[in-house]
């Protein structure tokens, strides 16, 4: 490995967030939603490294999916779906909202 360093900037917006440098990115190989990981040393230099991915186990989440499990089970009469009505009535209120989960975060706080 070669003793020659890199070294790329960022810079912070109004709300603490940044942009990971492209060339960051591809030392890492990070991809669209993958998790980083900050490892403060005592000196206070800090190390960024791609976080293994793991999954996340939310015990509320698993405890209301599990409630959720059991009362459809046990009262699945009264799992019913949709009605066309309300579908009508929810229609209108989301028909402007797009949600892109791969969208970066906007800078307009800048």
């Amino acid at each position: 490995m070669s003793n020659l360093s890199l070294y790329s900037d960022s810079k912070l917006t109004n709300r603490y967030q940044t942009t990971i440098p492209e060339m960051v990115r591809k030392a890492l190989r990070l991809e669209k939603n993958d998790k980083i990981r900050y490892t403060i040393n005592p000196n206070g230099s800090v190390v960024i490294s791609r976080a293994e991915q793991e999954q996340e186990n939310d015990p509320i989440l698993a405890q209301f999916l599990t409630f959720l499990a059991n009362d459809i089970a046990q009262n699945a009469k009264n799992v019913t779906s949709i009605s066309s009505d309300l579908v009508d009535k929810i229609l209108p209120l989301i028909s402007d909202v797009e949600i892109d989960l791969n969208k970066a975060l906007s800078d307009e706080d800048d």
